[in-house]
Order: structure tokens, then C-alpha cells, then sequence
């Protein structure tokens, strides 16, 4: 288990991880909409976001990243975690209906790309739902949580990024318009800033929340991946010696 994962994993164990989880969860969800009998990819650091598709969906599946490290998942029964590479996951082409994407598009180093690996492996009328900073959020600023980590985004970036690869948004959230501090009494006025957060609007949230559908057709073709010359030495079939007595 890699540090990154590590501290991950004492983030979402920490008060103010425990209700971060539980802000940015409650527009996962919402977002998600039915997922009954679909096949569902948390892709990133997605895990304390899935559970409520464990008992529903078809399938469930946890794509770490390697660099980022991975630990088993869930704790009850056969782990549905996977260490790979993001631009290369080891999926069909179509293979999944919706995808989750936590601490994942903003730590990529080529978002591009990443777009188009998620175009080719989700089903036609398949989803996605990318949770990232938002790029002048309070949280993006700080950098004692995970969404102080990475690239943020803006509303607009994000849409674009989503538009041109083929994804078209279908709906938004905001989420964590509570400050990212460890204080007791930020932590017991949570419901007091969420609300007031919203009377601003989304340019107080910490993070963004969008549903994407895939269009049928994609708008930018895969990079065409670079051959690598393998040095295969020359096999005959050996014969048979024969001993003499």
C-alpha cells in the first residue's frame, strides 16, 4: 500500500473526512439516478462513494490508479479492487454503463486521453460522473485534503473537456460549501454552512458534480500508440540426443 493511498484512506477516517464523504455522497447519488442491473466503475479513489451500488448494480468495479496505490475493497467479501493504468484499463470497448470518477481527472497527467479511454469503455447511452474541484473553490486553495490536490477545474473547463470528447452533461451539482478545517466548531455547523453556501450560488462549493451521457460517435480518435520493437531470438526445435551405451 503506497503512501498516497495511505493517506487517503486516514482522510476518510478523519472527522472532517467522515463529512465531506457523506456531502459529496449525497450528490453521487442523486446523480447516479437507477443503477439497477448496470455495471458501475468507481475509477480513481471512488470507494467511499460506491457502497450504495454494491447490493444493486450488476456488477462493481474499483480502478485505482497505480501510481496513486490501491487497497482491498470492501472489507466484506472478494475485493472488486484494481491496480492499472487509467489510460489503459484492462476493459471492452462498451463495457461499462456508468462511471464514477472521484480524485481521478484532476491527478491524470493527460486528462485528453483519459477522456478518451472512458469514451471507448462506456456503453452506448452510458454515463459518466466526474466529481473535481472546483478551481476557485476554499478547498482547491487548501491543500490538508485531497481536493486540494491535483489540477481543479472550472464549471466551464470541465464542460468543455466533457463536450469534446463526446460527453454531453445532462446534470450538475455543487457540494462542500463547508470550510475544509479540522474545528470542532466548523465541523458541528455543518448544516448551517451548507445552507448559507448556497445562498452565494456554486461559486462557493468546493467541489463540482456532473452526469455526462457518451454520444455515439466519438469527436477526437485515440493517439496511436507508439511500437515498440521486441528483440525475439530465433527458435529451432531441439533434437532428441540419444545416449550411447
Amino acid at each position: 500500500m503506497t503512501s498516497d493511498v495511505r493517506r487517503l484512506i486516514d482522510y476518510y477516517k478523519s472527522p472532517l473526512g467522515r463529512i465531506s464523504r457523506r456531502l459529496v455522497r449525497d450528490q453521487v447519488i442523486g446523480l447516479a439516478g437507477d443503477i439497477r442491473g448496470k455495471r458501475v466503475l468507481g475509477l480513481g479513489f471512488a470507494t467511499p462513494y460506491l457502497r450504495f451500488s454494491l447490493d444493486v448494480a450488476e456488477r462493481v468495479l474499483a480502478f485505482m490508479p497505480a501510481r496513486q496505490g490501491a487497497s482491498a475493497w470492501p472489507r466484506e467479501g472478494p475485493s472488486c479492487t484494481v491496480l492499472c493504468d487509467p489510460l489503459e484499463m484492462p476493459l471492452t470497448d462498451a463495457a461499462i454503463d456508468l462511471t464514477i470518477a472521484v480524485h481521478a481527472l484532476e491527478h491524470v497527467a493527460d486528462a485528453e486521453e483519459l477522456m478518451r479511454e472512458l469514451w471507448r469503455v462506456t456503453a452506448p447511452n452510458g454515463h459518466v460522473l466526474i466529481v473535481v474541484p472546483r478551481r476557485r473553490g476554499i478547498w482547491a486553495q487548501r491543500d490538508n485534503t485531497p481536493f486540494g490536490q491535483g489540477n481543479p477545474y472550472s464549471g466551464g473547463q470541465l464542460e468543455k473537456l466533457l463536450r469534446d470528447h463526446s460527453f454531453v452533461p445532462v446534470a450538475w451539482r455543487d457540494a462542500l460549501f463547508l470550510p475544509p478545517f479540522q474545528h470542532g466548531l466548523v465541523l458541528k455547523s455543518t448544516r448551517f454552512f451548507e445552507r448559507f453556501g448556497r445562498l452565494f450560488g456554486p461559486a462557493m462549493s468546493g467541489v463540482i458534480c456532473v452526469r455526462a451521457r457518451k454520444e455515439a460517435f466519438p469527436a477526437v480518435p485515440r493517439r496511436k500508440r507508439a511500437e515498440r520493437y521486441v528483440r525475439v531470438p530465433g527458435l529451432s526445435a531441439a533434437t532428441a540426443r540419444l545416449n550411447k551405451g
